[in-house]
């Protein structure tokens, strides 16, 4: 199967809210040769407003922002038959599953695109950061690194590349980093070539999961206070081998007294499951988690200190006590839903309800998706009414607005806009950025002289902060008279 590495560039740090302005992507084969490149960059939406910080960490200025040839609508539309043109592959970036694959599913899902395409219709997806963890627990020398302020490796891909002989002045641009990342995971594959495949062999959440209900034990890699560690495990009973709500993997550290854990009745199993260290380990099987085989834990203390029969017999007690497991998965449920009780009420907004919403809307409206983008605006606003999801008559007005706002009915139009300015307008601390907030935020940034981010010189960053504030004034008077 092919690669797609890729990378994308953001306004904000908050998935939910995020919006891409440039993106990079590599397309290479089963060897990793590259076949084919791609970037793309757009001007910011004008209903939202962007993080000063984000903005300053990829050198996004007002010219950038404003002049791009691709408005935000053009360049999704060109990345999504991009993606799927190079489609079926493995997609991956550096520490992308937590941040950039959830902002372009988020992004997809507002503007009408069925969200889930890194990991449907034939791709999957991993994540370049887990390989790299992965090779570092296997063997601490496997690239040059640098140590970080708290003493420990440094995992950051342009602190990686630099220290391994790449030039890493561009990094923070989309394709840059793409490229960096084809670099870095390259050097391991030439270093570790019989373990490449075992990495990737996680890509699949349904492979993870059967990895989980067959193998009686193996080895797992996570990473903690900035270490990377490798835990010798024994899945729960194969009935009971999944987290009761959220379908993670569960298997027991081997390290522990199996025996004795396993004779707690009910109430004090619950206590022991609170106790640090935990001794039982999460395998979030949809996040490309690294399993490989079990002579990789045997090897590292505390299991090597251990006779491997004791092990091993542990082992065989988690997989084969179905009653243990099941105690385990109602422990679990237990917490989920009280925790779910326990969470916060507020209304969440449609941005942030690709997950609550559930997957009927794409069982329903789904199949309009493409005729809807097929049609010109005029023609998407008289679909608008086809939608049965209210969210999607939300986005679809959202994309209008952007898009051909002269084609919108006056008392629509101005409905959007009040909408809009109430939401940029608040004084309030909201989950999505603020004109009030962005003002804050780059005066502490102005005045901060550790905030120097990758600016040569003062006089650089603040004729960068000036520009952009100029734009967010800008945006602040367009909605002033909502």
């Amino acid at each position: 199967m092919n690669y797609v590495v890729w990378d994308i560039e953001t306004d904000s740090a908050q998935t939910d809210w995020a919006t891409i302005i440039e993106i990079g992507g590599i397309l290479l084969d089963e060897n990793f040769k590259e076949l084919e490149r791609f970037q793309a960059r757009c001007r910011l939406p004008q209903d939202r407003v962007p993080s000063a910080t984000a903005l300053c960490i990829n050198k996004s200025n007002v010219d950038l922002l404003t002049k791009g040839n691709l408005s935000h609508y053009e360049m999704l539309t060109q990345v999504e038959q991009k993606f799927r043109q190079w489609s079926p592959a493995t997609f991956l970036g550096y520490s992308s599953i937590n941040f950039d694959d959830e902002v372009i599913r988020k992004e997809f899902f507002k503007s009408l695109r069925k969200p889930y395409l890194t990991n449907t219709d034939g791709n999957v997806r991993h994540d370049a950061l887990n390989i790299v963890r992965a090779a570092f627990a296997i063997d601490d020398d496997v690239l040059k690194t640098e140590l970080n302020p708290k003493g420990n490796k440094s995992m950051k891909l342009e602190s990686l590349a630099r220290l391994n002989g790449f030039e890493s002045a561009g990094a923070h641009s989309a394709l840059f980093d793409t490229e960096l990342t084809v670099k870095v995971l390259d050097l391991i594959k030439k270093k570790q070539p019989t373990l490449w495949q075992e990495y990737f062999k996680t890509s699949s959440r349904v492979i993870v999961e059967n990895l989980i209900k067959q193998e009686k034990i193996f080895t797992l890699n996570e990473y903690f206070y900035g270490t990377s560690r490798l835990y010798l495990c024994a899945p729960l009973h194969p009935n009971a081998c999944m987290h009761p709500t959220y379908n993670w993997g569960q298997a027991v550290d081997l390290r522990v007294d199996v025996e004795a854990i396993q004779k707690l009745n009910y109430e004090d199993l619950k206590k022991e499951m609170k106790k640090s260290p935990k001794f039982l380990r999460t395998i979030r099987s949809n996040k490309a988690p690294i399993i490989l085989d079990q002579s990789f834990g045997m090897k590292v203390e505390p299991y090597s200190k251990l006779d491997p029969n004791l092990l091993k017999k542990r082992a065989e007690l988690v997989k084969t006590n179905e009653k243990f497991s099941q105690d385990i998965c109602n422990i679990l449920r237990e917490a989920a839903e009280e925790k779910m009780e326990t969470s916060s009420q507020e209304d969440i907004e449609p941005e942030e309800s690709i997950y609550s919403g559930g997957m009927d809307y794409l069982k329903k409206d789904g199949l309009l998706f493409q005729k809807f983008h097929s049609e010109d605006w005029k023609g998407k606003f008289a679909m608008i009414d086809k939608f049965k999801d209210e969210r999607l008559v939300t986005f679809a007005h959202s994309l209008i607005f952007n898009e051909a706002p002269e084609i919108l009915p006056k008392e629509i139009h101005k409905k959007i806009k009040r909408r809009i300015a109430s939401r940029i307008l608040s004084t309030n601390k909201e989950k999505w950025w603020t004109i009030s907030a962005f003002y804050s935020e780059c005066d502490e940034i102005r005045e901060n002289e550790d905030k120097m981010f990758s600016f040569k010189t003062v006089d650089e960053k603040l004729k960068f902060l000036d520009g952009i504030n100029d734009y967010v004034m800008n945006l602040e008077q367009k909605y002033s008279d909502a």
